[in-house]
């Protein structure tokens, strides 16, 4: 079972994150104000966090500086509050099933990125290089497909939804433009969360304290949250948390995603690697698919699976490239010690020839004098 255990954790990230998009994507269209929803979901993360952080690295808090908690709160405010608001409001102008899709091209951005910030290279004579080029151009051309085409409809797997009467009366069919906003919107909030991505794994080369980093975060983007959905939802009768899908929306993505899924997907890489569980990630597109048309009846077009399909292909492209980098660099490595150990052992051979004639010559000379 030991060593089935990270594939069955990969599963279950993924499960775990297919829910994330159904039941904010219900608690939406049941009317909860997007930023007023990250907000309580921040309140949750860091209600669950804090206590843990307090206990085991109360100790190390002294040694956050006050130019480490400066870009902590800018980090904060790039990777949490803005990207996951900018998500949330594309979420709900297009579909669960396209931001599930959207989120198989986060490898591809961030190699966007770092190239951009000389993090990476790209040789484009090598077959590694072609295949980034490629995964970039089919996570582009995913892009342009869900945006743009529609497609035939596929009827949903069941009709009779979970949530049907809130459905029905406060869910619209977005329009084409708000559709084709929505789908950049997404792609923008890829960006920014994969920005986030490269300046964390920066910062934790620095203070290498996730615990701390992260918590630190999540006060600050409960902050900086509190901030936006005041000014975007002055209305504080739409505040108020019921007994439905909202506020289980909202214990899920504070305290199963934030804290459950985030120790799992640390406890895989550190099994596996992260290109391992990077590449399960389009078995939460299908979760999705299904999720979204069981329990929100949600019309799943065929653009929104083609577009997906490209993503995916695009993501594949990627791994694949790095792993084959990855795996030349480490034969280079190899290579190179071995030739190093062989020149060593030359060298030790020849110094103990020399050696070795040295103290013939010696014997020979010295038995001349005797014999004289």
């Amino acid at each position: 079972m030991g060593a089935k255990k990270p594939y069955v954790i990969a599963v279950v990230i993924q499960l775990i994150y297919a829910g994330m998009f159904v039941v904010s994507k219900a608690a939406f269209d049941m009317g909860m104000n997007t930023f007023v929803f990250i907000f309580y979901r921040m309140v949750a993360a860091s209600l669950l966090l804090l206590p843990i952080a307090i206990v085991l690295e109360r100790k190390n808090v002294r040694s956050l500086s006050l130019v480490l908690l400066l870009k902590l709160f800018f980090y904060a405010l790039i990777g949490n509050t803005f990207s996951l608001n900018l998500y949330n409001v594309s979420m709900k102008f297009t579909s669960a099933t396209v931001a599930s899709a959207s989120s198989n091209s986060m490898p591809v951005v961030t190699i966007c990125l770092a190239l951009l910030l000389r993090m990476e290279v790209v040789k484009l004579r090598s077959l590694s290089g072609t295949a980034k080029v490629a995964g970039v151009a089919l996570c582009l051309a995913g892009v342009f497909i869900l945006a743009f085409y529609t497609g035939p409809a596929l009827s949903p797997v069941n009709p009779h939804r979970a949530f049907a009467v809130a459905h029905a009366t406060n869910s619209k069919i977005p329009s084409r433009m708000t559709w084709i906003k929505g789908t950049f919107f997404m792609v923008l909030a890829n960006v920014t969360w994969a920005l986030w991505i490269v300046l964390q794994s920066a910062l934790l080369k620095e203070y290498p304290n996730k615990m701390l980093v992260t918590v630190t975060q999540c006060v600050f983007s409960t902050v900086q949250s509190f901030v936006v959905a005041v000014v975007a939802e002055k209305d504080f009768s739409k505040w108020n948390l019921r007994l439905d899908i909202s506020f289980i929306a909202i214990v899920y993505t504070g305290f199963v995603v934030t804290g459950v899924s985030y120790y799992l997907q640390a406890w895989c890489m550190e099994m596996k690697g992260p290109v391992f569980l990077a590449m399960w990630n389009p078995l939460c597109f299908v979760f999705t698919i299904f999720c979204s048309s069981f329990f929100l009846g949600e019309i799943v077009h065929l653009g929104s699976i083609v577009g997906g399909a490209l993503l995916v292909g695009g993501l594949y492209s990627v791994l694949w490239a790095k792993s084959r980098e990855t795996r030349i660099t480490l034969m280079s490595s190899m290579a190179k010690m071995t030739d190093e150990m062989q020149d060593e052992q030359g060298h030790k051979k020849s110094q103990e020839k020399d050696d070795g004639n040295k103290e013939q010559e010696k014997s020979t000379s010295a038995l001349g004098v005797e014999q004289v």
